[in-house]
């Protein structure tokens, strides 16, 4: 397992994605989160549907991606919202100790 991931997640609005950000951030649970306005297109229960959403870039420690799905998933809007871990397997040694050294294990 890498020792560093990006997570990603969309929510309906800039409030809601905001709310998670300052939590996570507060936690020293992510180093850095980015947020931008996707357009998205899929089914869901059986209608096909077009949304603008918030989509969050979550930058930290793999390890740490039980918490983060704990919170997101207390607090998120969506029934099943989107929650994906993608594993860090290389990148800048510099930024990688950064979000070493913002993020907490406790």
């Amino acid at each position: 397992m890498s020792t560093f991931c990006l997570i990603t997640t969309t929510f309906p609005d800039e409030q809601s994605a905001k709310t998670v950000i300052q939590f996570l951030l507060e936690q020293k649970l992510a180093a850095c989160i980015q947020m931008q306005t996707v357009q998205s297109f899929y089914t869901w229960e059986g209608e096909l549907c077009e949304s603008h959403e918030q989509l969050l870039l979550i930058k930290t420690r793999s390890i740490l991606f039980k918490k983060i799905e704990e919170i997101i998933l207390k607090h998120h809007p969506y029934t099943t919202p989107q929650l994906i871990q993608i594993p860090i397997e290389e990148g800048h040694k510099a930024y990688l100790n950064w979000i070493e050294e913002e993020t907490t294990t406790d």
